[in-house]
């Protein structure tokens, strides 16, 4: 590396560094005099506050803001830079615009490396702590039932629940077939399943059972309550607030194909959040040629306009982002391209702003 490349580097990387602890700074204390009154009602412990809640909270929102704040400091030190003549010494003596993007692509990789180990392996078992801080001392545990549930609990068994409630731990409208390869040879249908927490097994209220003999024969029982040891536990049933977030990268993957794999549906989110670790990071590459590309020349307006531009860039990239995964979870929309659909438009922005930039 050269000179002008560790130079750059170091107003890259400190800018960035010096932004994202500004924002977290003023964030904390926004969010303790949001939560004062919740931390003193709940008697919650100064040490639990420190260590347990905004120790955690401090590299989550970190990682949160890190795209946004990629784009603002490449602005913020090049548009400097360019209004000191500095980028034009340095394309004047023979450096090529390609080059001077060489330490920018450096730092935006070491950025980039940085934010995907934050999300993918250190912030997942840290917002374990957070959220539980969160719904000990802040708010109430919220776990949602679900809807039409298909799963398969062993192989050849299958189950259908109309909804679950998880305040009641009860199944209304339940199902069970057990299939023999192809051939259904059981059915029990129930009004409710009911999950029995002393022998840890479910309970079948208004039964009917089919049992599907040769011949086209059926044997037909009927009772009030049948008791059963199944293998699912009321948790397959429930969705936890923000769980996807405690998971890392490894448990994310081996629980979206063990949902899959039984046929539950609702794993959007969780799809969505995988595909953002992954894409995340690339971002960084995109925002810094963007920025680089815009901030090199001056403007009327000076540094200012580099500034106001870039915010709405970003906040563009945000929005997108959200109607994106928006759609992905409450439409048709794929998870994968959902996240994957702004960094494709922006590559496009940021090659159309890298073509026009001056030379």
């Amino acid at each position: 590396m050269k000179k002008l490349d560790l130079y750059i580097l170091r107003k890259f990387l400190g800018t960035f560094f010096f932004a994202i602890l500004l924002i977290i700074s003023i964030s904390v204390v926004f969010d303790m005099a949001e939560k004062i009154d919740d931390f003193l009602e709940h008697a919650a412990p100064l040490r639990a506050i420190v260590f347990d809640y905004y120790a955690n909270f401090v590299p989550y929102f970190a990682n949160l803001f890190t795209p946004l704040f990629v784009f603002i400091a490449v602005i913020f030190f090049t548009s400097k830079m360019a209004y000191q003549t500095e980028i034009i010494a340095i394309l004047s003596s023979g450096v090529s615009f390609r080059r001077l993007m060489v330490p920018y692509i450096i730092g935006a990789a070491i950025i980039g490396a940085f934010s995907f180990v934050l999300g993918a392996y250190i912030i997942p078992p840290a917002n374990k702590v957070r959220l539980d801080f969160e719904n000990t001392y802040i708010k109430k545990r919220r776990e949602t039932g679900m809807n039409n549930i298909h799963m398969q609990i062993e192989p050849g068994v299958f189950v259908y629940v109309r909804r679950y409630s998880s305040l009641r731990e009860v199944g209304d409208d339940f199902s069970l077939e057990i299939f023999d390869g192809k051939q259904l040879v059981k059915k029990i249908t129930a009004a409710t399943a009911v999950y029995d927490t002393s022998n840890h097994g479910w309970s079948l209220r208004n039964y009917v059972r089919r049992d599907f003999l040769a011949e086209n024969r059926q044997l037909i029982t009927e009772g009030a309550q049948l008791d059963t040891m199944l293998n699912m536990k009321p948790a397959d049933f429930k969705e936890e607030r923000k769980f996807y977030e405690t998971m890392n990268s490894r448990e994310l993957d081996e629980y979206i194909t063990e949902q899959m794999q039984r046929g539950v549906g609702n794993v959007e989110e969780f799809l969505i959040e995988k595909h953002r670790r992954r894409a995340a990071p690339f971002s960084a590459f995109i925002l810094s040629i963007m920025g680089v590309s815009l901030a090199s020349r001056k403007v009327r307006g000076g540094m200012g306009l580099h500034i106001g531009v870039g915010i709405a860039l970003s906040f563009t990239y945000i929005m997108f982002m959200t109607i994106s995964t928006t759609f992905a979870v409450n439409g048709n929309m794929s998870p994968w391209l959902a996240v994957w659909i702004p960094n494709f438009v922006f590559s496009i922005v940021a090659a159309v702003l890298y073509h026009r930039a001056p030379k």
